[in-house]
């Protein structure tokens, strides 16, 4: 079995995490879609950097890479004079197998040029992941004869501005990473060799919980092995702002389940509360730091929620590469704390130029200058109000006086003026909202019609949109509006519910 640039960097974040995904695939986490198809989708679109291009892809009649016929033809096209560019180039030696994203020919040589989806410029290092992927690469490359002139980590400029049509070269930053590959390059050879006897294991690897769990990236196989250690639920790792190194230190000392942990002199007030009432499985309420937060309220309070699309490559107006684009919201506006709300919503037509625009004005319309606005994490909506107040200088003061008026219903759980056992240690709404609703069916997004249940669905559907027409288009618009809808009315509930418990 080949070890390949992807196998070479999973074995270095951890070996037994190479021997699951050829062995037990079937136990990682779902994988994030959305990432894949953007990885896609700008490695395409880096293929013509340089302009003419030729592929050296091939598939066998199943679908499969057809590796065999790709080495060859990587090695015809290397020899024609006239081919600069080269996607996808093959190489084999020694059971280490590597496909290049761009060949290019320059200075009596090739360079190799590594696609990355994910945003830089000269104030953001490359992640040390990107050094191995390309060292790798370099030295499958040196064992198969070729002429290495230089190594560069292509990544979306995160300072390019979309105007008119898209530039692919501006699109894209270069860093010359010669000098870290260097670095890095002695090790390739040793760790191959050790990756190549973990490809031969029949058995699984014994490797306890460690700090590749979670870095550089979050392992898919995390759940899996956490249970075959029998870490208990909740743990350790469940602790409210509980970095993974810390909790490693706890779990390796046998801290692990919250009886352990009750006498632990490292952990902080909030996440000794989180033990207790865990454990005695009571309720924490401070009444007078909730009654403190209800009495800095004023009505109306215009409630309100953002859903977002966050393209790699910029698709909208004056938007850069994952930029957060207001594409809907929803309001519920409660004249007081009890009263009947009114509900307003608005969802851009997805084939605007800059769905954006549509939602500033459409916001500016609704909520008046002079009026309390609500928002669960505020951070993220007045994040937005700001990007779209500087984008739309004409819309400035009516957007900054919105922005200046948003308070945040985040801030009785944040300072543990109510707490359940059932939140887990987390204050996101999606948490809090079934702990302190375990059986209303109505809060349950999971009960929502349509194809829309979470915001990940939402940000995924929206582009889609594009290409639809009659009864889908119209089913998945509802399908969005009442997701969002769910949003905001989670939001008027749990603040009643604040001035149930505050009595």
């Amino acid at each position: 079995m080949n070890l390949t640039k992807s196998r070479y960097v999973a074995f270095r974040q951890c070996p037994k995490l190479l021997w699951l995904r050829i062995n037990k695939p079937q136990e990682a986490a779902e994988a994030d879609e959305s990432r894949l198809a953007a990885g896609i989708a700008v490695g395409n679109l880096a293929k013509g950097y340089f302009g003419a291009y030729q592929e050296a892809t091939a598939t066998k009649a199943d679908g499969n890479l057809d590796i065999p016929a790709m080495i060859e033809r990587t090695k015809t096209l290397m020899a024609d004079s006239s081919v600069e560019t080269i996607c996808e180039a093959a190489f084999l030696t020694d059971g280490c197998y590597c496909a290049v994203d761009l060949l290019h020919r320059e200075n009596g040589g090739w360079a190799i040029y590594e696609v990355k989806s994910s945003s830089g410029d000269d104030t953001k290092d490359p992640d040390e992941v990107y050094i191995m992927d390309i060292a790798y690469q370099r030295y499958v490359l040196d064992q198969c004869g070729v002429k290495i002139t230089g190594t560069y980590l292509m990544r979306l400029d995160r300072n390019y501005v979309l105007q008119g049509n898209l530039d692919t070269k501006a699109l894209f930053y270069i860093d010359d990473v010669k000098n870290s590959v260097s670095t890095e390059y002695p090790k390739v050879a040793p760790n191959c060799a050790k990756a190549k006897e973990i490809l031969s294991l029949t058995t699984e690897p014994d490797k306890d919980l460690h700090e590749g769990c979670n870095a550089p990236y979050e392992c898919a196989f995390k759940a899996y092995c956490m249970k075959a250690h029998n870490v208990p639920s909740p743990s350790v790792f469940d602790l409210y702002r509980m970095s993974w190194k810390k909790a490693l230190e706890m779990y390796q000392n046998g801290k692990v389940s919250f009886e352990s942990l009750q006498d632990e002199k490292a952990i902080n007030e909030h996440q000794r509360m989180q033990i207790e009432r865990t454990l005695k499985n009571m309720d924490f309420i401070d009444k007078d730091t909730i009654r403190a937060f209800l009495a800095t309220l004023k009505y109306p309070i215009y409630q309100l929620d953002f859903e977002t699309v966050q393209p790699a490559i910029p698709v909208y107006q004056d938007t850069h590469p994952y930029q957060q684009v207001p594409t809907q919201y929803s309001l519920h506006i409660l004249p007081s704390a009890f009263g009947e709300c009114e509900h307003l919503e608005f969802l851009a037509d997805a084939r605007s130029e800059n769905p954006m625009r549509e939602v500033a004005e459409q916001l500016c319309h609704d909520i008046p200058t002079n009026v309390m606005v609500m928002a669960y994490n505020a951070s993220f909506e007045k994040g937005r109000i700001k990007e779209m107040a500087e984008a739309f200088p004409d819309l400035r003061d009516h957007l900054m006086a919105i922005h200046e008026n948003v308070v945040d219903l985040l801030v009785p759980f944040r300072n543990w003026a109510y707490y359940r056992p059932a939140m887990n240690g987390s204050f996101s709404i999606k948490k809090v909202l079934p702990a302190l609703f375990p059986d209303d069916p109505t809060l349950d997004y999971h009960n929502l019609s349509g194809c829309v249940h979470n915001g990940g669905e939402a940000m995924d559907i929206f582009p889609k949109m594009r290409d639809m027409e009659g009864q889908e288009l119209a089913d998945t618009r509802e399908s969005l509006l009442r997701y969002c809808e769910l949003d905001t009315w989670s939001m008027v509930v749990v603040l009643r519910k604040l001035y149930e418990v505050s009595k």
